[in-house]
């Protein structure tokens, strides 16, 4: 029972770490407010809109980004996403 407990809490740990991290993805108006810096792209083969937004959102965290705005996408059978990265 108490490995249960344990990693029933580890779950929910992990969740929230993640949140706490995670970059958010702003329109054009909130953009103008924040301070700029850089870009990031991702493509992918078959896969959906929210794994690139997954994607965008794992490469803006390793930039250091607390915040991204898809400036550029496409879809078909080859996906391409642009983000412009933001403190």
């Amino acid at each position: 029972m108490k490995i249960k407990t344990t990693i029933a809490a580890l779950s929910v740990l992990s969740v929230l770490s993640f949140g706490a991290f995670a970059a958010d993805s702003i329109n054009a108006d909130q953009a103008q407010s924040r301070q700029a810096i850089g870009t990031v792209s991702v493509g992918a083969t078959a896969t959906s809109p929210m794994d690139m937004r997954e994607m965008l959102n794992k490469k803006a965290e390793e930039q250091g980004a607390s915040s991204y705005r898809i400036i550029e996408a496409r879809s078909g059978d080859n996906w391409h996403a642009t983000a412009e990265l933001y403190k």
